[in-house]
């Protein structure tokens, strides 16, 4: 890989990819597919099985390109707008499951604020004969199931059950040192707040 600048004019030796340091990721990704001869792809459809650490997938007109596990759903939006820069398609479409309804529909809203085309899949047999938390395949098998189109963001409103389960969270990071409270439990369900930034005031 190179700049820009280092491959113009040796565009017939081989296939050169320009890389830059703010685009390492996407030059990786480029650079992977021409090893793979895929060069022009009509739909690009990313999975997203959701969680505290989310499984990414991304398929070009069927055919799996890659996939991911993500340490926080904050991540979800950069990586999948750095795929979509890296690979050029014309048409791009972003599937979820519909498990894990918090989680969930934080990254629903997130996407729908970053223009993606939003759709929700049913993901009960997406699961089906994995292993637990085997985020990634259920990522790729939501990724080739059409869903609902999701249109609008969505209102967040946890149940007593879901900041409890984000409170047991803070505890298992903090190893047992400290437990939000209720408060700051309900600003981490609404995306106000990481849970690690909860645990820090």
């Amino acid at each position: 890989m190179a700049t820009e600048l280092e491959i113009l004019g040796r565009e017939d030796e081989g296939y050169p990819v320009a890389a830059s340091l703010d685009d390492i990721e996407g030059a990786l990704e480029r650079a992977m597919l021409h090893l793979r001869g895929v060069h022009r792809i009509r739909e690009l459809a990313f999975g997203i099985d959701p969680g505290p650490r989310p499984g990414v997938a991304w398929m070009g007109d069927g055919v799996l390109l890659g996939m991911a596990q993500l340490e926080h759903i904050e991540g979800v939006v950069d990586h999948i707008r750095t795929i979509e820069q890296a690979i050029e398609h014309k048409v791009s479409k972003v599937r979820i499951g519909n498990g894990a309804p918090l989680l969930r529909d934080h990254i629903i809203n997130d996407c729908i604020a970053a223009n993606f085309w939003m759709e929700e899949v049913n993901e009960a047999k997406t699961s089906k004969g994995l292993l637990r938390h085997n985020h990634v395949v259920s990522a790729v098998r939501i990724a080739m199931l059409r869903g609902r189109r999701v249109w609008e963001q969505r209102s967040i409103t946890p149940t007593e059950g879901q900041l409890k389960e984000i409170q047991r969270r803070s505890r298992t990071i903090s190893n047992g040192r400290k437990t939000i409270s209720a408060e700051l439990a309900l600003a981490v369900a609404r995306g106000e707040l990481l849970i690690e930034e909860a645990l820090s005031e």
